[in-house]
């Protein structure tokens, strides 16, 4: 049927698309349903418990506590000068913001399998949300990571952030970025094959340990040149180590290997946003 000369269509829906196409426009004219997603998550996440939000502070506090008297008193792994509780959150603020995003975005087909059946909607919306409320999560935690460097600084020690911490908006695009091209390819992957899931949840605290998280970059340079190579050309490990030198002073700033992690970083996200892209089209027949 021809449309006729006076019909005009808000949204077009086709099945032929190309593959690098967001529908940005799309995702813009949804970006209400994108906000209620958002509120979704962040409620549905601690409703029925006791603490609620206060979870967000409680969690890595006892990670860094439990890191502190693991890694730093038990194992004595240098921290670079820095005092080891404010090391370790430091890595832990910018690692949960990756890990989270890449794990819940990994499902986001499987979990939303009856929604996108029945209802029309943008589908990069659902792994938007994800990001964007794991952010809400990232900026509380962030919050306590100042407060712990200003209560270190009243005990004493000099610690001055520097011209690096202007990076930080470029630090947290990248990191978003990373578990959101991750987070896709493994969730169209998913569909057809299970296993992946298996495969992530394991493998992404095991990750942790092949990136400066729990130790300088420098350490791992030095005493294992055996894994060096691993740890350096990590896409995570350049964003991290430049988080931490920008705000604690401390840790292998170079522009070189923040330049790699933003080049893989790239790569990932539009390999992402291809395969992605394509298995939306048919993945309701396969999951």
């Amino acid at each position: 049927m021809n449309q006729s000369a006076d019909e005009h269509w808000d949204i077009e829906i086709t099945a032929n698309r190309k593959l690098l196409s967001l529908k940005l426009k799309d995702v813009w004219h949804y970006r209400d349903l994108l906000l209620v997603l958002v509120r979704r998550d962040f409620v549905a996440f601690y409703k029925q418990t006791i603490l609620g939000p206060i979870w967000f502070f409680v969690q890595p506090i006892i990670t860094t506590l439990t890191y502190t008297l693991v890694f730093s008193n038990l194992a004595g792994i240098p921290t670079d000068g820095v005092p080891a509780p404010l090391f370790y959150l430091a890595g832990i603020t910018l690692w949960n913001y990756f890990a989270d995003c890449l794990t819940k975005t990994s499902t986001v087909f499987k979990d939303n399998a009856a929604m996108f059946g029945k209802v029309y909607f943008p589908r990069l919306i659902m792994p938007l949300s994800i990001v964007l409320s794991n952010l809400v999560r990232f900026s509380v935690q962030f919050i306590l990571f100042i407060l712990a460097m200003v209560f270190f600084n009243i005990k004493g020690f000099n610690i001055i952030p520097n011209a690096a911490a202007l990076l930080f908006p470029l630090l947290i695009v990248l990191v978003a970025a990373q578990g959101l091209g991750l987070g896709m390819i493994v969730s169209a992957v998913t569909t057809k094959y299970r296993d992946l899931a298996f495969v992530v949840n394991f493998g992404v605290p095991l990750l942790m340990y092949a990136t400066p998280v729990i130790y300088p970059l420098s350490v791992a340079l030095h005493k294992y040149p055996k894994y060096a190579d691993i740890i350096k050309y990590n896409p995570i490990t350049g964003i991290l180590e430049t988080f931490r030198y920008g705000f604690v002073g401390k840790g292998l700033f170079s522009w070189e290997l923040l330049g790699y992690s933003c080049g893989v970083t790239v790569v990932i996200l539009l390999l992402g946003t291809i395969i992605f892209n394509k298995v939306e089209k048919n993945f309701v027949d396969t999951i």
